[in-house]
């Protein structure tokens, strides 16, 4: 069965009108203004990022928020900064992406069986989403997962997204206890009606300089995801 298209981007245009959290849109708004030097020429979103991808993706990526001169930028999750440098060149390595790189929303880039989205759409000072601005937010997540009927796998991005998948399966009666499912990379937690959840660490720069999560590692959680989910690839290495 194919998803409904139609949807999957009515929500996407609901979620970028979005002004349920007034100091996120207030921060993105200041960002988008001010901007950073080497992105002066740039008309940056400044606006919530909604999720994008495959809409008959059997792997979902939960992220956990917009970086505040990537995606707050660019108007694309994980795109126009490090740790969209890190995760697209393992997507691309695990047959997931067209192309190792992510630089902006007409860039050429395309996704295959699967989908990105996020904790929170609205970049949020200092990395950091208040607990009611995630629960503001969960609504258009638990909306747009359950209109990814594919869905296989769920590989969230950091503990915040673990936590938010967590979340959702409670909701749909999966999951009793969120304690019973502890984060840690690796980490793979599978039930009788609904996708497994496979965690990660977030490919913040803080992890990846500090070779806490390195691109092989990160590489492999794709290709663990890959064959949860039956997705046929050919291990490729970027030579750029």
């Amino acid at each position: 069965m194919e998803v409904s298209t139609h949807s999957i981007y009515d929500l996407q245009e609901r979620i970028v009108r979005c002004e349920r959290c007034p100091r996120l849109i207030a921060h993105c708004r200041k960002i988008a203004a001010e901007k950073r030097r080497a992105y002066r020429d740039w008309e940056y979103w400044g606006r919530p990022v909604p999720g994008w991808g495959d809409p008959n993706a059997q792997v979902v990526v939960v992220g956990l928020a917009p970086g505040a001169h990537g995606a707050n930028r660019t108007g694309r999750m994980f795109t126009g900064d490090k740790s969209g440098e890190f995760l697209y060149r393992a997507l691309w390595e695990t047959g997931f992406a067209s192309q190792p790189t992510s630089i902006h929303r007409e860039d050429g880039l395309t996704l295959h069986n699967l989908w990105i989205t996020a904790s929170a759409r609205c970049a949020p000072p200092d990395n950091k989403p208040l607990p009611e601005e995630l629960r503001n937010c969960f609504p258009y997540l638990e909306e747009e997962l359950g209109l990814l009927p594919q869905a296989r796998v769920f590989v969230a991005l950091g503990k915040i997204a673990a936590d938010t998948c967590l979340r959702y399966l409670q909701g749909i009666e999966q999951v009793k206890s969120l304690a019973a499912h502890p984060f840690g990379h690796g980490a793979l937690y599978e039930f009788p009606q609904a996708p497994a959840l496979l965690c990660s660490y977030h490919p913040s720069q803080q992890n990846t300089s500090t070779g806490r999560l390195t691109a092989e590692m990160l590489r492999q959680i794709f290709a663990v995801a890959a064959e949860r989910s039956g997705h046929t690839w050919s291990h490729r290495i970027a030579s750029i």
